[in-house]
């Protein structure tokens, strides 16, 4: 059954980076548009950003633009969300997923993904 697996989540101290992964199983993420997603204890599921099917277009919360970046290594079959100056309340567990689409579609709409992750944790504490 085809779904999506995230790692690098962890533990890290508030400024700090980290990088998380998306890959697949069962499926290629070249046809298939790319969504980052968080929720945190007690809040509502969160768009992070997405990256198309070319990756030619990307969104970016605005809690975050300007200190997260999406891209894709298709030759590598994986996503990345790449996390910079990293503060408290981006403490969430983060969740890929994708969907098949135009090659220039990006939405952070969480219906419309087709295959998600089980996510990874995120913990922004000194």
């Amino acid at each position: 059954q085809s779904h999506l697996a995230e790692s690098g989540g962890g533990l890290v101290q508030p400024g700090g980076s980290l990088r998380l992964s998306c890959a697949p199983s069962g499926f290629n993420l070249d046809y298939y548009a790319i969504g980052w997603f968080r929720q945190a204890p007690g809040k509502e599921r969160e768009g992070v950003g997405c990256i198309s099917v070319s990756g030619g277009l990307t969104h970016y919360a605005a809690s975050v633009k300007g200190r997260f970046t999406i891209s894709r290594d298709n030759a590598k079959n994986t996503a990345y969300l790449q996390m910079n100056s990293l503060k408290s309340e981006d403490t969430a567990v983060y969740y890929c997923a994708a969907l098949s689409g135009p090659r220039e579609i990006c939405t952070v709409v969480a219906g419309s993904y087709d295959f998600w992750g089980k996510g990874t944790q995120v913990t922004v504490s000194s």
